[in-house]
């Protein structure tokens, strides 16, 4: 397998223009940087792993990133709010040997699940999240911590249902939909059955559903 063409054939180009949304000047850009980055024209898990590792070592020369650097970096995404506090959950699930700091497998672990995971596998590592002592079950409290979290994040740029205007009415709502034996727990099924059986109650949970 040799070098690849530095220019698109005018047969593939016309191609590309066709099924995407991608001028021909476009596609010629995105392939000069697909090529510099992959030589070989072609992207392997390695080459993409070795393009994440050169990103998060830019943001982490250490090689670890910490919860500040966490938080500085979330914030990035919800200028208008404070992710402050969610940030601090999100980074308890990625930190998995409890250290205080994400190094790089932590961090490609987590970030798989998170952005190309399966529905069950999201729901499982949300569960994680909510689940803030660990025993299994998510409380009302618990989960009125974490979506307490998420309104400080977001609310000032979303407006609210009026059935969902404060946190407590948002994590009432979940338990209606989740709790089917009223024990006032939810366990990792209810959990998983709750959220598959109305997909809205996944976004109330601020969990991307994308596969």
């Amino acid at each position: 397998m040799g070098k690849q063409n530095s220019k698109l054939k005018p047969e593939v180009l016309m191609d590309l223009a066709g099924q995407t949304n991608f001028n021909e000047d476009e596609l010629r850009e995105w392939y000069k940087g697909f090529l510099k980055d992959c030589p070989s024209g072609y992207l392997t898990v390695e080459d993409e792993l070795r393009e994440w590792y050169k990103g998060f070592l830019k943001d982490c020369p250490s090689g670890y990133l910490t919860v500040e650097e966490f938080k500085k970096i979330y914030g990035n995404y919800f200028p208008f709010g404070d992710a402050s506090k969610f940030a601090e959950h999100v980074f308890r699930t990625f930190d998995k040997n409890g250290d205080g700091t994400i190094d790089f497998r932590e961090f490609i672990c987590a970030l798989s699940i998170t952005s190309r995971g399966k529905l069950d596998q999201k729901l499982k590592w949300a569960f994680t999240m909510y689940d803030l002592d660990g025993n299994g079950y998510i409380s009302r409290v618990e989960m009125l911590e974490i979506v307490t979290g998420i309104y400080k994040m977001v609310a000032t740029v979303m407006k609210m249902p009026e059935d969902e205007a404060t946190p407590e009415m948002r994590t009432d709502k979940i338990f209606r939909a989740m709790d089917k034996n009223l024990d006032g727990k939810l366990s990792l099924a209810e959990f998983i059955e709750g959220a598959k059986s109305d997909l809205s109650i996944v976004q109330l949970l601020q969990c991307d559903i994308s596969e």
